[in-house]
């Protein structure tokens, strides 16, 4: 059976398979490939043989990642210190089709640092007998070093074909296959980003209120529970709740809708564990193609292989948030579509759908001199558009550095204070795609109608990098409707990668928590040198000030009792990662808060210190008109009857969510807007077409 397996190293890939390998091993060319449809391909990851050592030890501490084009579908756990892991464990993992193969990268885990890699190989799944348990064999190689043994995995798979798949899907898969090969390959290449590149035909709401009765996990017969949500590619993870089994979260997020018939919503729930990996508490699902459209549901839902129920709110609604066109067919230069748009986020519409606060067109023209990623100098460019989690992307331009894309996107603004970000990446036929440069654009810093150079940046956006791309961008907006929404919580990205442990950023993190701390230092000595007199005037003033607002108020401080708990040297240390990576957070989120403050006052961005100030001037003159004793009474009637008015409403304040959309000092360096080299000088036009 093995012989029927051609098992090929990852360097060798060949994407687009038309021959079946017989036990024999000769081809037969004529065999068709069968039609596409919906596979079930049950793995058991077995062990390991002889694989590379990567600590200093000679050993390596590895576990194992399954990937079907760009999506990771299984991970396995971590085997420490054993160059011959053991796993035995078991994945289903659903196929919608065989072309893609199934890679298997070995990675080591390095406590703090990027995990060292320990080679890969990939299963030809066109080439696997249906219904039929496979041993397989996989010989581990390095594409960049493919002389080296690095061991070999051992696996267990079978490939059962699913039944009563939709006919619809079915036709819609063939028609995709009848494309160009050029369009397959790259589709195959960069399967998972150009999933998430479709335009999106509805949007589901999704709001986690609370949990029942769930599964005590933890030795105090309590939990500390959270839950992770799955739609195609799109995944959030709520908030933990320490130490509870009816949690309260109260979150809301929005889930794109690719598919006119919905799809399925893969809910599970968690125990966080400190320092070992978090325990299954339960899983559920939510069928979308069951729900009517613009329409609130409420969702009991019970956990299935755990205990305890769900309370959801579920909301699909239509939607045509974004566009893509050829530069050369832009729509928005016909005169009354443009004055459409204009009316459309003109006074009179204040109060009409507040969520629709403007809009966004973003012309990706050309990049000049970038990075060169392939061995023959040059790269195979294409860049993704990013407007919080509306993300699209450009076609790719083949062995070029300076790529002409000629691309408009199209968005619908929900947050003025968003940030566009533009990132270049080069195509990789057998790898991820490597990353080129990036820029990242406050809508309120665009100047409408003018194409600019952007100089490209790093990763982390401090400093420049190879390129400059040139766009230009336009935005239409509703100011009110902006100020509103500044007001609400906001927008949390399903997308973003979780913070690991960086010395540099703890190091910068407790930097800028240093300079907020000296500024209450200094405003400490101050009000002090007003009881030491330093100043008559001013203590007189402070002493005056002190009468007339001087209230006792009184705080008790609960003391949560922590078990203690006895554990090994390795749980111990990833208790002690964990814990840093929480102060990282914690510092970051303090200095920022303290930055942002600094930052309002400071008109780091006009558009919220103008609104700070209209939102004093008009308490100022409600307090002239109104006392103070019925702003307070009508004040506590709203939070009391809140409750009973909205029972499910997410409780936010609104101070904080003005905070958070002015930037911090580390934004605000990443933000900044770097000068291109004097040898790039764009082409810089006005246009009148949006005003």
């Amino acid at each position: 059976m093995l012989d029927s397996c051609k098992l090929k190293t990852a360097c060798n890939l060949p994407f687009i398979y038309n021959k079946k390998i017989n036990t024999a091993g000769t081809s037969n060319a004529d065999v068709p490939l069968a039609d596409p449809g919906m596979y079930q391909l049950d793995i058991t990851l077995r062990r390991g043989q002889s694989l590379a050592a990567r600590d200093r030890g000679g050993t390596s501490d590895p576990y194992v990642k399954f990937k079907i084009g760009r999506k990771e579908v299984f991970r396995s756990k971590i085997i420490h210190k054993n160059l011959n892991p053991v796993w035995e464990e078991k994945a289903c993992i659903l196929v919608d089709h065989l072309r893609e193969p199934l890679y298997i990268k070995v990675f080591d885990y390095d406590f703090g640092l990027q995990d060292d890699f320990m080679g890969s190989a990939f299963l030809d799944l066109t080439q696997l007998e249906l219904n039929r348990p496979t041993d397989v064999t996989l010989t581990l190689k390095d594409p960049h070093y493919p002389d080296h043994d690095l061991g070999i995995i051992l696996l267990s798979v079978v490939l059962t074909p699913k039944e009563g798949e939709s006919r619809d899907v079915t036709m819609l898969m063939r028609k995709s296959w009848k494309r160009s090969s050029k369009f397959q390959t790259q589709s195959l290449r960069l399967s998972d980003l150009h999933r998430k590149s479709h335009l999106w035909r509805g949007i589901v709401s999704i709001t986690l209120i609370e949990g029942r009765d769930l599964k005590a996990m933890d030795s105090n017969g309590l939990s500390d529970p959270y839950v992770k949500f799955r739609l195609g590619h799109q995944k959030y993870k709520s908030k933990i709740m320490p130490k509870t089994l009816n949690p309260q979260w109260r979150e809301q997020f929005d889930f794109h809708l690719y598919e006119e018939r919905g799809g399925i919503i893969d809910i599970t729930a968690w125990d966080k564990d400190a320092g070992k990996r978090d325990d299954f508490i339960g899983r559920c699902q939510v069928d979308l193609s069951a729900l009517s459209r613009e329409q609130t549901h409420k969702l009991e839902l019970q956990l299935e292989e755990g205990e305890g129920h769900l309370v959801l709110l579920v909301t699909l609604t239509a939607s045509a948030t974004v566009s893509i066109s050829d530069l050369s067919v832009n729509s928005l230069e016909d005169q009354k579509e443009r004055e459409e748009i204009l009316k459309r986020y003109g006074p009179l519409r204040v109060f009409h759908n507040l969520k629709d606060v403007g809009f966004l067109q973003v012309k990706v023209i050309r990049a000049e001199g970038l990075m060169a990623a392939d061995v023959t100098g040059k790269s195979d460019p294409f860049c993704v558009v990013e407007l919080n989690n509306d993300r699209l992307l450009t076609h790719t331009v083949y062995k070029n550095l300076n790529p002409e894309w000629n691309k408009v996107f199209t968005f619908n603004i929900k947050d003025i204070h968003s940030v566009l970000e533009v990132t270049v990446y080069d195509e990789d036929r057998d790898r991820s795609a490597d990353f080129l440069g990036k820029v990242a654009i406050p809508l309120l810093s665009i100047q409408n109608g003018e194409q600019k150079a952007y100089v490209l940046k790093n990763k982390q956006l401090t400093g420049p990098t190879k390129g400059v791309i040139y766009l230009e961008i336009d935005v239409i907006f509703n100011a009110v409707k902006a100020s509103l929404r500044t007001l609400i919580p906001k927008e949390q990205k399903y997308i973003e990668e979780e913070n690991r442990l960086s010395k540099q950023l703890l190091l910068r993190n407790f930097i800028r928590m240093k300079r907020c701390v000296m500024v209450l230092v200094n405003a400490a000595y101050y009000v002090n040198s007003c009881f030491d007199w330093d100043s008559p005037p001013r203590s007189l003033a402070a002493f005056v000030v002190m009468e007339d607002m001087l209230e006792d108020e009184e705080e008790e401080d609960d003391k949560d009792d922590k078990d203690s708990e006895k554990k090994g040297f390795i749980n111990k240390i990833y208790a002690i990662q964990e814990v840093c990576v929480s102060v990282q957070n914690i510092l970051d989120e303090v200095a920022s808060f303290g930055e942002r403050i600094k930052n309002t006052f400071n008109w780091t961005v006009p558009f919220l210190s103008w609104l700070a100030i209209v939102a004093l001037c008009v308490f100022t003159v409600i307090l002239y008109f109104i006392p103070l004793r019925y702003i307070v009474l009508v004040w506590g009637i709203n939070k009391f009857t809140k409750k009973l008015r909205s029972p499910y409403a997410i409780d936010n304040n609104e101070l904080l969510d003005f905070l958070s959309r002015v930037p911090s000092d580390v934004q605000v360096v990443q933000y900044q807007e770097l000068k291109p080299d004097p040898s790039h000088s764009p082409y810089k036009r006005k246009k009148n077409n949006l005003g």
